[in-house]
């Protein structure tokens, strides 16, 4: 049975994944962003083994989250499931100056992916408004641009397909995908969102524990199951390392070499 560990795991598809895996009989490490919200998580989730703790808004408490990982031992699956979502009006600062979207939905996978041990598998939830990220990577701190929050969000979910097809071609021995967990009724999401709320989970939890051939592929993009054709820019590798590189230059923290 397979160790997983899910970010973003205190409720929503992160909850519900962790739910299915521990029915599957695997073991499941939760994350929260703050104490309260771990209690909450672990009772809500009956089985999971522990939760770690930290605010992936902040620089300093993901670099925490990753320590507690590593010091649980190596996993086979990490789904990095943790994000908000585009109704932020303004751009609002975190502790590091960074904007809140940008620095929960693309640093903080980018961050834990680097420091994490490296799993047998990853899986970077985004979404089919990746399609109009911005390709260009300008301005990516929206310092220059008056604030769109769905714009914001849009482009981060961008970033978290470049940051998967990157990783998958950097560590060929790592199973590197993204997931379309599809418009669900979810807190983000709302209550009138009409895709599958199962197929949604279901297949970050299949990309992470399957022996399906289907699943055990890299650099792909999954909506229910299914490859489908993400924006083109994602395979663009000059993209890709323009990410890596403002990443790394924000964060201070370097995406190992395979």
């Amino acid at each position: 049975m397979a160790q997983v560990f899910i970010t973003g795991s205190a409720d929503g598809l992160g909850r519900m994944a962790a739910q299915l895996l521990i029915e599957q009989g695997h073991t499941v490490t939760l994350h929260a962003r703050n104490q309260a919200r771990g209690r909450e998580a672990m009772a809500a989730v009956p089985g999971a083994e522990t939760v770690v703790i930290g605010d992936l808004a902040s620089i300093n408490q993901t670099r925490k989250v990753a320590e507690q990982v590593n010091a649980l031992g190596k996993f086979d699956a990490v789904i990095h499931n943790a994000a908000i979502g585009y109704q932020e009006s303004r751009r609002i600062p975190t502790e590091d100056g960074l904007p809140h979207v940008f620095a929960i939905n693309t640093l903080a996978p980018y961050i834990l992916t680097a420091l994490i041990e490296k799993p047998k598998r990853l899986i970077y939830l985004s979404s089919g408004l990746h399609q109009s990220g911005a390709a260009s990577l300008e301005d990516l701190l929206w310092e220059k641009h008056r604030w769109q929050g769905q714009q914001a969000y849009a482009d981060s979910k961008l970033h978290d397909v470049l940051l998967a097809f990157a990783v998958a071609r950097r560590w060929p021995e790592v199973f590197s995908n993204a997931v379309d967990p599809g418009w669900v009724a979810t807190r983000m999401g709302g209550p009138r969102a009409p895709d599958n709320l199962e197929q949604g989970y279901r297949t970050q939890v299949w990309l992470a524990v399957s022996e399906d051939p289907a699943a055990k592929v890299t650099g792909q993009y999954f909506y229910h199951l299914k490859t489908r054709k993400p924006n083109p820019a994602s395979h663009d590798v000059e993209r890709q390392e323009k990410l890596l590189t403002a990443c790394e230059q924000f964060s201070r923290v370097a995406l190992p070499e395979n």
